[in-house]
């Protein structure tokens, strides 16, 4: 078909040729199409006219090399004269022939020229199959539903798009000046085109991000694919540009070196360095353009994808997931040099040299506590980034989302950082090796894990901990350490260079620089400061320090105004190196400037890190797994791989178990106990305080008055809190002994310590009722207030009591005297002891006063003095000297126990007095009234015992349960109490083998996700 507009196009053109034109017109052939153009000339590489020497223009150079450009001059062609005809006809004809031809070559060209547009643009789109995860399924298929062949005919013509192109005839200009004046000038201009290098800038891994390489050629399919080829593109056409002027200078170099100079020749460099420099910031912003339209567009996406549009869930992202394995692996090994060998980017630097700052560059925001000279970063602080629809941060054990765009959140971020920081450091310690872990969101942030850490001092300050300095270097080491840790040594160069402090460090922990990208903060102060900006080169190209790294970058990180945005602090950057003489006088190169392209070298280092090394450690944790199994196999073949969560877990719904096994418990037994441990608690009180001073009294009268003040006087003062007290320790008594009852074969002894401590606990936060101290004392007066004994089996169980009670006081007197005087003639016979010389006294004052009680058997309990002195002196008389004091004391318990016995039998005397009593002892000589207080304090008794069972088991044990829930819970959250209270090698093993599988599957699932996305 070409073949076909080719064959007519020449006819067309012989028809031109022949016509009547004068010897000097001008062929009409200039005013075809460029493509008609083109395929005359390739059809008849041999043309018959008679033409004169061609004027051509220095061919422009651009990515859109099919269109003609602005100010192209056409091919001027000159034909001799031609015999002209004078038929009239034939001239018609070849008018017709004309217009026919000019139509049909137009329609061709602008159709071939469309058809080339389209598939040139087509090709230079840029690659989204690495971002394919974030793109809405249909847009991988909106080709089968457009017709890009309509659109490509709707495109408008190519001299309109050539306008749109940048005006390279001043560029061209000046390589060809300059090319005249200077032989070897080639060299110059290839310099500072190299340092334009965008190849370097843009390498997917490897050197190719920190050295200048040639390999543009080699990797022109890769970088086509990618988001900035139509940038690659023209890089590589500046390269071809650059072999021109080279072939130029050869030329001007023999031909023109004669001529004379019009401009100085310094003058010509500088325009020259100028020029380059203009389109190298050109290609810079249309970079920057580029970019910032694609995080645009992931925007929009990633946020109708949220809400949930398309109804597809995003998968977890790379980065978020690599960040889990590194929390998990940090909770398992703290010490980073045993087992995480993973990889992270360690940013170190001495204090206040920009280590923040940068980090904050590379974060896109201001998220860091910040401080005039003194340390602000006190524990590590690991930062994930990754890509998302919103700028947001969010710690890893909270689930507070911080808006990055407000500045109330930013500073309640930085504020919640400090206070974390400071919590992290224990008392007497300035810095802490706790991290912190934050995960910082956003359009357009380079995925990669970051872990800042404190600033390397060289001087204990006042207010320091002694050990700080020591504390920092060890801390830095630990990260350092690890062999696929990638090293972001940070340099002021504000400073002199010999004051540097962690450039010695780094070059210990990596002497070959195999992992280490070295920055230079503050650039635009040290080109003010330092007398010879040479030294800054010497830094840049790592001939200055004693250390070795992959790559050098030069930024700014603002002006010091700890105000600044971040915006500012970028466009202040760009303007800093567009006119910084650095720059132009090639000290520094394009891709070693700016934050951005740190951050670009630094995320290509670390995943080419990641997938270096994340099979191997993934192998090495597959291979402590199978040994944790096999010894769990060998030393609890018959338990369950149960970790301290777990056993929690299991002790705590055991308790929760045994708390309910507390309202299981009959009334009887609650009453029995609460009844026998409230008499216990009260007895000596009623013997001693109320019924012997009752007794001393003459009539039946007076004892129960005296009885009845005593009673109301203890009911209101004493008895209902005895009672609470007695309830409260009889609950406590039986929630122990439910808590620590061995299950038999069930028993776990590793749950000993938790059940304590939960007891103690959850007792130490119970409370009993307030209230029911004022209900208990109106019940417990009632009941003593009552003296109506109804029947005789009451009369019986109330002189059993009384008996009981009295036997026990009796058997303790006795064993009180047995202990003064010492024991009798059989005991020392039959165990050969004897008495002490006061034991010895005591007896002999005993048995004087037991011959004054049988003279009088109603003795009242107290001894006169005048009884005192008599029986001191008939001691005397024996020759035994006595003290009044060891008298009155021995007198105590002689007639305490004279008292008991008399009182037992008066108790069995009142066995048959229950006759009596309903006819109150009229016509009787035996009065019992002292049965009748022992039926009132045991009715009391048993009514306060059944009140207490009611309180607790319709209220006070579900209080307790309320309590024990609380402390479990609270337990539940509280780590190092669990880590406390659940120990043993058992536990230890479980726990490491959890870990271990955890951190295993992890890792297995982000390979397989990574492999995904290389494809």
């Amino acid at each position: 078909m070409w073949r076909a507009r080719a064959a007519a196009a020449c006819v067309f053109c012989r028809n031109r040729a022949n016509g009547t034109y004068g010897a000097r017109a001008k062929s009409p052939l200039q005013k075809l199409h460029l493509v008609s153009r083109s395929i005359h000339h390739s059809c008849n590489p041999v043309s018959k006219f008679q033409r004169l020497p061609l004027r051509i223009s220095v061919q422009q150079f651009s990515i859109l090399n099919h269109f003609p450009l602005r100010n192209s001059k056409l091919l001027l062609v000159k034909y001799g004269s031609q015999p002209q005809r004078t038929f009239w006809l034939a001239r018609v004809a070849s008018r017709l022939l004309k217009l026919r031809y000019i139509v049909l070559g137009s329609a061709v060209g602008g159709g071939y020229t469309a058809k080339k547009t389209y598939d040139q643009w087509k090709d230079m789109l840029p690659d989204l199959g690495e971002y394919k995860w974030i793109v809405p399924d249909f847009v991988w298929e909106i080709d089968e539903y457009i017709d890009f062949e309509k659109i490509s005919k709707a495109l408008p013509d190519s001299e309109d798009f050539a306008k749109l192109l940048p005006d390279f005839d001043k560029i061209g200009e000046s390589f060809r000046s300059l090319s005249g004046f200077f032989t070897p000038g080639y060299n110059l201009i290839s310099e500072v085109i190299g340092a334009s290098d965008l190849l370097l800038l843009l390498g997917s891994s490897g050197d190719t991000a920190f050295r200048a390489t040639d390999q543009g050629r080699e990797n022109e399919k890769q970088y086509k694919k990618g988001l900035l080829g139509e940038l690659i593109l023209l890089q590589q056409q500046i390269q071809q540009h650059e072999e021109e002027v080279r072939r130029a200078a050869d030329q001007y170099s023999t031909g023109s070196s004669q001529q004379k100079r019009k401009i100085p020749d310094k003058e010509k460099v500088d325009q020259l360095q100028e020029e380059l420099l203009r389109t190298q910031l050109k290609y810079q912003r249309m970079l920057e353009r580029l970019e910032k339209e694609n995080k645009e567009l992931r925007k929009i996406v990633l946020q109708k994808d949220d809400k949930g549009i398309h109804q597809r869930k995003l998968k977890k992202s790379l980065i978020d997931m690599y960040s889990e394995v590194l929390d998990t692996l940090s909770d398992y090994d703290a010490s980073y040099n045993t087992h995480d060998h993973l990889p992270r980017v360690v940013v170190v630097g001495d204090q206040s040299a920009g280590k923040t700052s940068v980090l904050e560059m590379i974060a896109q925001a201001r998220i860091f506590p910040r401080g005039s000279g003194e340390m602000m970063t006190r524990s590590p602080v690991k930062v994930t980034l990754s890509e998302g629809p919103h700028h947001v941060a969010m710690f890893k054990d909270s689930s507070r989302e911080f808006d990055l765009t407000k500045e109330e959140d930013l500073a309640a971020l930085r504020n919640e950082i400090e206070i974390r920081m400071r919590k992290s450091v224990s008392d007497g310690c300035t810095v802490s090796s706790e991290t912190i872990s934050l995960s910082v969101k956003g359009p357009g942030l380079q995925r990669m894990v970051l872990v800042d850490l404190p600033g390397v001092i060289s001087t204990v300050t006042s207010g320091m901990a002694p050990d700080t300095k020591e504390t920092i270097f060890s801390i830095s080491k630990a990260y350092m350490q690890n062999p696929n840790a990638i090293i972001l040594c940070i340099q002021d160069g504000s400073v002199d260079a010999e004051r540097s402090i962690v450039t010695d460090l780094v070059s210990q922990m990596d002497p070959q620089g195999k992992r280490t990208i070295f920055v230079l903060t503050k650039v635009d102060l040290a080109e003010k400061n330092v007398a010879s900006p040479s030294r800054i080169q010497q830094i840049i190209e790592g001939k200055l320090f004693p250390m070795k790294a992959l790559g050098y970058f030069a930024v700014v990180t603002g002006k010091g105004n700890s105000c600044e945005s971040i915006e500012s602090i970028r466009e202040y950057e760009e303007e800093f190196f567009q006119n910084s003489k650095l720059l132009k006088n090639c000290m520094l190169k394009a891709h070693q400037v700016t934050t951005r392209n740190l951050s670009l070298a630094v995320s290509d280092c670390f995943w080419k890190m990641v997938r270096e090394s994340v099979e191997q450690q993934a192998d090495a944790f597959k291979a402590t797994r199978f040994n944790l199994e096999t010894e769990w196999k060998n030393n609890y073949p018959r338990l369950r791989e149960l970790d301290r969560n777990e056993l929690f877990e299991k002790a705590k719904n055991e308790i929760l178990d045994e708390v309910i096994s507390l309202s299981q418990v009959t009334p009887k037994h609650w009453e029995e106990i609460l009844q026998k441990s409230l008499w216990e608690r009260v007895s000596t009180h009623v013997i001693e305080n109320i019924y012997l001073p009752a007794a001393q009294t003459t009539n039946s009268g007076t004892f129960n008055t005296t009885v009845d003040i005593k009673l109301k006087q203890w009911t209101d003062k004493q008895l209902p809190s005895k009672a609470v007290e007695v309830a409260w320790e009889t609950l406590q008594e039986e929630f122990a002994r439910f808590m620590t009852e061995e299950k038999g074969k069930e028993h776990d002894d590793i749950f000993d310590k938790l059940k304590q401590a939960v007891k103690d606990e959850s007792i130490k936060r119970h409370k009993w009722n307030e209230k029911a101290e004022d209900s208990l004392r109106v019940i417990q007066h009632n009941a003593l207030e009552d003296r109506s004994i109804s029947d005789k089996q009451q009369w019986d169980a109330a002189i059993q009591f009384m008996e009981e009670t009295l036997q026990s006081r009796l058997k303790d007197t006795e064993s009180v005297i047995e202990d003064m005087v010492g024991p009798d003639w059989k005991k020392r016979w039959l165990y050969w002891v004897g008495r002490t010389k006061e034991q010895t006294i005591r007896n002999e004052t005993k048995n004087e006063l037991e011959k004054m009680i049988r003279c009088n058997e109603e003795h009242p309990a107290y001894l006169a003095n005048d009884e005192v002195t008599t029986v001191r002196k008939n001691l005397e008389a024996r020759g035994v000297a006595v003290d009044p004091c060891l008298i009155k004391d021995t007198w105590h318990q002689v007639y305490r126990q004279h008292f008991l016995k008399k009182a037992l039998g008066h108790c069995n005397l009142c066995r048959r007095g229950f006759y009596y009593y309903q006819r109150h002892f009229v016509d009787s000589e035996l009065e019992c009234n002292d049965v009748v207080l022992f039926w009132r304090i045991q009715r009391m008794l048993a009514i306060t015992a059944n009140t207490l069972r009611q309180q607790v088991t319709n209220t006070e044990v579900r209080r307790l349960e309320k309590n024990v829930k609380e402390v479990l819970e609270d337990f539940a959250e509280d780590c190092a109490k669990k880590m406390k209270l659940l120990t043993g090698k058992r536990v230890q093993l479980a726990e490491d083998l959890k870990k271990v599988r955890e951190i295993q599957e992890k890792l297995e699932v982000f390979i397989e996700a990574l492999h995904e996305e290389e494809k």
